[in-house]
This record gives C-alpha cells, sequence and structure tokens, in this order.
C-alpha cells in the first residue's frame, strides 16, 4: 500500500533507525518502593517486614516463600539472602494523618500526589516517601528518619524507650553503595554465628566423649570386680549348717523334700584399706583411657 498517486515517502519511513531508550521516570520508581512489596510487588499493608538489606515485604508473602521456596516467583531472587523467619524484622511503623489510602481517588477525577507516603517520622514528622533517608532499629523494629537521628543523637529509642547501639541501624532502601555494605556487614555476621556455633558444639561434642570414657571405664571396673569376689565366696568355707537345718528337725532326714539348701555365705565387707585399692584402680584405668 502506498507510494502511488505521487505520494513521496520520507528517509525515516524507509530507513529504521536504531531505537530510543525508554527513560524511567527515578522519582516514580523510588516512590513505588516505599509502597509496593520488593517480593509479590503488591501494595504494602501491615504488617510490614524488613531484611538485614532495607527492603520492605509484606510479611505473608515471606512467608509464604519460606513454606515454599521451589514455586516459581516474579522476584525470588530478592530474597534468596532470607533463610527463615530469623533473618526479618517486623517494622514498628507510624501512620501519616494525611494518608487517605485507597479512597482518596476512587472517581479518577483528583489529582493523586504519588509522593505523599503512607507513613511519617515520629519525631520530625518527614514523609517516608523516598525523599528522605529512613532507618531502622534491628532490636526493637522502631523506624526512623536520618534528620531525626542526627538531631536528638541518643542511644535510647525516641519512640518505645529500648536502649541500641549504632551498629543495629539498617537503612530502609538505600542505594547500591549501601546495600554493598550491609550485605558485607550481613555475611560477617552471619560467619561469626556460625564459628560460634561450631565452637560450642566442638566443646559439647568433647565433653559427651569424657564422659562416654568415664562410663566406658567405670563398666569395665564392674566387669572386673564381679569374678573375684565370686572366687573369695567359693574359697569361704561352707561346713556349718544354716539355721533352717538347726531349727527344724524333719530337715536332719536326707530324703525329707522339706530339707533346706544350706545358705550362700555372706561376702564380706570391704575395710577402708580395700576400698583405697580399689579407687586407685579406677583412677588408674581411666588415666590410661586418656
Amino acid at each position: 500500500m502506498g507510494c502511488d498517486g505521487g505520494t513521496i515517502p520520507k528517509r525515516h519511513e524507509l530507513v529504521k533507525g536504531p531505537k530510543k531508550v525508554e527513560k524511567v521516570d527515578k522519582s516514580a520508581e523510588m516512590a513505588a518502593r516505599w509502597k509496593y512489596c520488593a517480593l509479590s510487588q503488591e501494595k504494602l499493608k501491615r504488617p510490614i517486614v524488613s531484611c538485614e538489606l532495607g527492603k520492605l515485604y509484606n510479611k505473608d508473602a515471606v512467608i509464604e516463600y519460606l513454606l515454599d521456596k521451589s514455586a516459581e516467583r516474579p522476584n525470588s531472587e530478592a530474597v534468596t539472602h532470607i533463610r527463615g523467619i530469623k533473618d526479618i524484622k517486623e517494622l514498628n511503623l507510624t501512620d501519616n494523618p494525611e494518608w487517605e489510602g485507597e479512597r482518596r481517588n476512587t472517581k479518577g477525577d483528583i489529582y493523586e500526589d504519588i509522593h505523599c507516603g503512607m507513613f511519617i517520622c515520629p519525631v520530625v514528622g518527614l514523609e517516608m516517601n523516598g525523599k528522605h533517608r529512613f532507618c531502622y532499629l534491628q532490636t526493637c523494629g522502631c523506624v526512623f528518619s536520618d534528620r531525626a537521628l542526627k538531631e536528638v543523637k541518643t542511644e535510647i529509642c525516641h519512640k518505645c524507650g529500648d536502649p541500641f547501639k549504632y551498629e543495629d541501624l539498617v537503612v530502609l532502601n538505600g542505594t547500591k553503595e549501601e546495600m554493598d555494605k550491609l550485605r558485607e556487614k550481613m555475611e560477617e555476621k552471619r560467619a561469626k554465628a556460625k564459628a560460634k556455633m561450631t565452637q560450642a558444639q566442638h566443646k559439647q561434642g568433647k565433653a559427651l566423649w569424657r564422659m562416654e570414657r568415664v562410663q566406658a571405664a567405670m563398666e569395665m571396673w564392674l566387669d572386673q570386680a564381679p569374678p573375684k569376689a565370686a572366687a573369695a565366696a567359693a574359697a569361704a568355707p561352707s561346713s556349718a549348717p544354716s539355721r533352717e537345718c538347726r531349727t527344724n528337725p524333719r530337715s536332719s532326714s536326707p530324703s525329707s523334700p522339706l530339707t533346706a539348701r544350706p545358705s550362700a555365705p555372706k561376702t564380706r565387707r570391704p575395710t577402708g584399706s580395700r576400698i583405697r585399692h580399689t579407687t586407685f584402680n579406677m583412677n588408674k584405668s581411666l588415666l590410661v583411657l586418656h
């Protein structure tokens, strides 16, 4: 079709040039990071949690991911560092009184400000919309703006009053450099926890090994003690008649069914020297095992 009746095509219609790269509105992208879950891409709703890298998630979405990690999800690479429920922290957020939620643009004839945040800083009142730097505490989960932490320098939480250290601060939706630092900090913390757990398991295993050695030595000593006692009992004289034979006259006849068997000789109670000798032998066996 075309090119008939004297139409003259232009150059850009015949020659295809390079496609123009679509530019993404950075402000809109930043605002979306503060309003949508990083895993499910749904709107953030309470309870809201954050990881050690400062990303925001819906708690339900993270729990579903932990229950079934094999399911295909569009942004599953954003939560590969989350191993369990202990790797996330529920945030204690302060609602923005100017945020109207879903009611603000039901008809579509009202201007919607994308920079209006759902939450604010409880100290200075800044909106959490991406224009200002926000942090949260790993100890209690309270969220504050960086300006509030700089203006009011303290080691006590402004909202709940719990003590904290500046090492417990995690930047929310930080830059690439800040996320790289948080990742290094996370890996270092996990390596220390793993080394500590390995050391505790080693100590526990060593104590268990010693207990098994002591138990084996005790069993060896108990196995060697009864034959000696039996040999001593066999060497003792047994010619004296039993008490039942002396008191019962019918037991004198050898053919009587009531003839009582001679009682076993009583083993003599060990004296102090024997106890010391036995204790010495047991300690000697323990030293040989070690």
